[in-house]
């Protein structure tokens, strides 16, 4: 006698090994430690590959309705200089983990006064225009805020989140979804990205995207202490209030000193890379 019917059972060894998943996820780590030494295990309850399939869903579906708005890479000349600053940076990605190489990197600007950036998983790069112009940022400052953006995806944080958010989120129609016996797999994917990039991270992984983005920026040539001008220009635009996006990240000034205590780390690497750059 048949006990389950194909699809129950399949639901059913879905959900024993997503149970497994729950109890194994957080004995894993996305990235080398660098000179930083970033080596916290992680909750990466989803894979990669359903990751990115969530991000790129996400990134395509944004960046139609700027494109629709005639806002997307509005100024070529700011997009050609910000694609050149993130090609910098994602050349020394590799440091951090070999595989980026293989990633399928976007690099799009937004025309907008939002004061705004993010990376999603796989590397899918959205940059701001209010971010440029509103803060007057200099090459160096840009790279500060993108390696910062471009570590959350190496170390794999919008993963993390979505992992998280499925978590809280698995039942049978959840489990229908990722088994692939109904419609909703990518969209439920791309639901937990949405609610990833939107939300902000702890401090815990705040505090590595500045370390590596620290380590990132002076791989490729561009003085670290930038990062420390970027962050005072963010607290002191606007009066003395946040900007939109510094008020979804710590603490400011707590996070000056943790920058300036990594900066003896990370200058070596800058005055190496200053020999073949010349920003």
């Amino acid at each position: 006698m048949t006990l389950f019917s194909s699809d129950s059972l399949k639901l059913f060894i879905l959900g024993t090994l997503i149970s497994s998943s729950l109890i194994t996820a957080g004995c894993q780590t996305t990235t080398q430690a660098g000179e930083v030494g970033v080596q916290r295990k992680q909750f990466l309850l989803l894979s990669s590959q359903q990751a990115d399939a969530g991000a790129a869903q996400f990134y395509a579906q944004e960046m139609q309705k700027f494109s629709s708005k005639g806002t997307l890479n509005a100024n070529p000349q700011q997009t050609a200089r910000v694609r050149e600053i993130a090609s910098r940076l994602i050349n020394q990605a590799g440091a951090f983990r070999p595989d980026v190489r293989n990633w399928k990197w976007e690099v799009n600007v937004i025309n907008s006064k939002e004061l705004n950036a993010y990376c999603a998983a796989g590397g899918k790069i959205a940059v701001y225009s209010g971010l440029i112009d509103s803060l007057h940022l200099t090459d160096a400052e840009i790279a500060a805020v993108m390696g910062h953006e471009i570590a959350h995806a190496l170390r794999e944080h919008t993963r993390e989140a979505m992992s998280e958010a499925v978590a809280q989120q698995v039942g049978v129609s959840v489990l229908a979804s990722l088994a692939g016996l109904g419609q909703g797999a990518t969209d439920l994917l791309a639901g937990a990205t949405h609610v990833a990039v939107g939300l902000p991270f702890s401090r815990q992984k705040e505090r590595e995207a500045d370390d590596i983005g620290l380590e990132l920026m002076a791989r490729a040539g561009y003085d670290p202490h930038s990062a420390l001008s970027v962050w005072r220009k963010m607290m002191a635009n606007g009066g003395g209030r946040p900007t939109e996006f510094l008020s979804t990240h710590p603490d400011p000034a707590n996070r000056i000193r943790d920058i300036e205590a990594h900066l003896p780390r990370v200058m070596p690497l800058y005055e190496a890379a200053k020999k073949t750059h010349k920003k």
